[in-house]
Formats: C-alpha cells, sequence, structure tokens
C-alpha cells in the first residue's frame, strides 16, 4: 500500500464496520497526513509507526472508531488533552469538518508540527502549548468543551482529572485505552471530579482496546486539577 492507496483504505473501513466510506477528500487529506508525519517524524520522535498500512489502521481509524460509539452532535466542541501527532482530534476533524478542535500538548514542538500540520490539511483548529493541569484552572478552558477526548497510557483515575475540569456540565470525557486497565476501579475519582462512567466499549482494533465515555453530571470541585505532582503522588 502507498499513502494514496483509497481503495485499500476503503476496505479496511467496510471491514470495520464504515460501509459509507469517506469522500475522496477526506482520503486525499489522510495521505498528505501520513506523509507529512513520516517526514517530520525523521527529525521530531512523534510515533514508532510509519508503515502507511499501519498509520492508517492504528493511528486513523482507530481515532475515528469513536464515532461508532459516541454522538457527537454538529459544531461540537472538542478538547484533545495529550494530543501528541494530533490523535485523535485531526483524524474526527478530517471526517467531522462541523467539529470544533483544541489541540492541547505540554511540548513545544508537538504544538509546532500540528500547526505546520493543520495548515497543509486547510483546517481550523485552537493550539494551546501547556500542561493539561494548567489549562484546567484556566477560566478560559475551565468547564468550557462539549467533549475532552484523550488518547492515553495514564491510569484512568489521573487522566480523568487532567480531562474532566475541562468538561462542560452536560458533555462529555471519552478515554481510549488498552484492553487491560480495569476501568472500574476509578469510578470513585469519576464522580469527585463530577462524572459519572456512562458507557464502556471493548472492540478489537489492531489489538484488544476500551473506549470509555464519562458524562459529566456536575461541577468539578475548584481544586481539581490539582499540581502534577500531587495528583501523581496521591491520585484520587
Amino acid at each position: 500500500m502507498n499513502f494514496t492507496d483509497y481503495k485499500f483504505c476503503g476496505e479496511v473501513l467496510k471491514k470495520y464496520g464504515f460501509d459509507g466510506g469517506l469522500s475522496e477528500e477526506s482520503y486525499e487529506k489522510f495521505a498528505i497526513y501520513a506523509e507529512f508525519l513520516v517526514e517530520y517524524n525523521k527529525k521530531v520522535n512523534l510515533t514508532a509507526i510509519t508503515e502507511p498500512d499501519e498509520i492508517f489502521v492504528k493511528h486513523f481509524l482507530d481515532s475515528i472508531f469513536l464515532l461508532k460509539y459516541v454522538e457527537i452532535p454538529n459544531s461540537s466542541s472538542i478538547i484533545d488533552v495529550g494530543t501528541g501527532a494530533g490523535f485523535p482530534s485531526v483524524p474526527l476533524k478530517i471526517v467531522r469538518p462541523d467539529i470544533k478542535i483544541t489541540l492541547l500538548d505540554s511540548l513545544n514542538k508537538r504544538v509546532d508540527f500540528l500547526r505546520q500540520l493543520c495548515e497543509r490539511l486547510d483546517i481550523d483548529a485552537e493550539f494551546v502549548h501547556a500542561r493539561a493541569e494548567e489549562v484546567g484552572q484556566n477560566a478560559d478552558y475551565r468547564e468550557r468543551f462539549d467533549f475532552a477526548c484523550a488518547r492515553a497510557v495514564s491510569a484512568m483515575n489521573i487522566l480523568s482529572e487532567f480531562c474532566i475540569p475541562l468538561v462542560r456540565v452536560g458533555g462529555s470525557f471519552i478515554a481510549l485505552k488498552g484492553h487491560s486497565e480495569d476501568i472500574y476501579a476509578s469510578e470513585n475519582s469519576v464522580k469527585i471530579l463530577g462524572g459519572e462512567i456512562e458507557n464502556l466499549y471493548e472492540y478489537s482494533l489492531a489489538g484488544s482496546k476500551k473506549l470509555v465515555c464519562v458524562k459529566k453530571i456536575s461541577h468539578t470541585p475548584p481544586k481539581y486539577p490539582r499540581n502534577s505532582g500531587q495528583i501523581k503522588k496521591k491520585p484520587l
């Protein structure tokens, strides 16, 4: 496969239940994305995955897979916490141009990549170079978003303290997780932060995965998120 093998991409999408496929424009943007990711990765370590078919499945499809399980209303705002190379929010934006994305990462070199990427893709995004716990205490971002999402290895209780404070009451935090973690072990920490585990989906996509939907049912207490040292030393 090469980066413009749209037939292959379409067959993979159908295999995993995306029967409608994507528009030609979306396929073209994914090709640009993949090529630029591999090129940029030679100077800045963004991903260990560089084969075209693996990029499409393990990064792009893995990102948009949440649309199978989560209803995202038109023009929803999404903050991607610790977005790295833009997953999952940039692939979501390619498929759903109506959504508004905010890309949050603590490393400026990643934010620089994302700015250049979005310019090449001709998509609008807000870029925030900061730590999640700082942004969560910033009135410009706190409880502002319809959705927060994260595709991260941090334990669910730690990830929840980074993400739930950013979600408005009535919105949702979506976590893309590996198969091994006991998600319900974080149920109490989620509750403390104003959330409730609404749904847990398990599926197979280049390995076993979990998608966690947390509904924001009440305001997050002002003390959260704490600073990173406190979060790591004494997780909820």
